[in-house]
């Protein structure tokens, strides 16, 4: 964006997310101010108290959870003729509600694990019980796999599931199990995720982490996650690179997004899910990635402003 002189960054918020968020935001204003571009921090609170943002050339979404990518947001900005960054109100709530993901994503025959839903996860274990709740969902997509609320992020109420036991811990742990929530085939192999910046892929991370799986701990709190850039051989790369940008594409993403992956046995991606409102923290992928490609944290932020498509 040429001519940038005031740059409002949303963040904060209420949902589970919310320390996260204000580590992103935090981060993202004191790059600006590092490049001498004025900018304010605005903790969200909710559309009908957001003020005016007439005197702002442009506001940086780092509002993570529901609040900052569900699309709400980002009509609301449209409505008030402000500019912000990421993608738009629908490829938001798409990306943001699994289940949707998931049926975009196949529809356009982009691999993603096998799934199924239930509209809300106590009301159907109450109405099938346990165990016929369990083996109907092992019958479809087999004996490992993760419950997932359709709607949440930071891998927030996220269980992984290899037998009954786990599937009973799971429902009695789950925060808010009145949701709808998605069963997903788990997929035995690397995770690796890809940064998508104004219409390129960035150098794909690889992430290993010693916990169970890549959940809330292993994201912002452990040591013992590591991040690197993934060993794909020449012919991999390619092809996740151009599974991320058809993923980026059908779902009608802008500017940019992180692409999480799975990579089985044999090879082959599977898409886990899309964010259009990626962390900008010291533990978060996108700027590791950007870093590889010698774009800076103040470049990356500049970069993400100024993204054309």
């Amino acid at each position: 964006m040429e001519n940038l002189t005031k740059v409002v960054v949303i963040y904060g918020g209420s949902s589970a997310e919310r320390e996260i968020s204000l580590i992103s935001g935090a981060a993202v204003q004191n790059s600006l101010k590092e490049e001498g571009i004025q900018s304010d921090l605005l903790d969200f609170i909710s559309l009908q108290k957001l003020p005016s943002l007439k005197e702002y050339d442009i506001a940086f979404i780092a509002l993570h959870g529901y609040e900052g990518e569900g699309g709400d947001l980002q009509k609301f900005l449209d409505k008030n003729n402000t500019k912000y960054t990421g993608s738009g109100q629908f490829s938001c709530f798409n990306t943001w509600n699994k289940k949707l993901c998931k049926e975009i994503l196949s529809s356009n025959h982009i691999a993603t694990p096998t799934w199924l839903s239930v509209k809300n996860l106590h009301e159907t274990f109450l109405r099938d019980g346990l165990e016929n709740l369990y083996n109907y969902v092992v019958s479809k997509i087999g004996n490992e796999f993760f419950i997932k609320p359709s709607e949440d992020g930071s891998s927030i109420d996220i269980f992984k599931i290899s037998n009954i036991n786990d599937f009973k811990n799971a429902i009695e742990k789950c925060s808010n199990p009145n949701r709808e929530f998605v069963f997903e085939k788990s997929v035995a192999g690397k995770e690796i995720t890809v940064s998508i910046l104004d219409g390129q892929c960035l150098p794909p991370i690889e992430i290993n982490t010693t916990n169970k799986f890549y959940d809330y701990d292993a994201k912002y709190i452990s040591n013992n996650t590591s991040l690197s850039e993934s060993s794909l051989n020449d012919s991999e790369l390619q092809d996740i690179k151009n599974i991320a940008l058809e993923a980026f594409n059908a779902l009608d993403c802008f500017g940019w997004a992180r692409i999480d992956f799975m990579q089985d046995g044999d090879g082959r991606f599977f898409i886990i899910e899309i964010n259009t409102a990626p962390g900008m923290t010291s533990h978060s992928c996108v700027p590791m990635s950007a870093k590889l490609k010698n774009i800076s944290f103040s470049q990356l932020v500049k970069k993400i402003i100024n993204a054309k498509n």
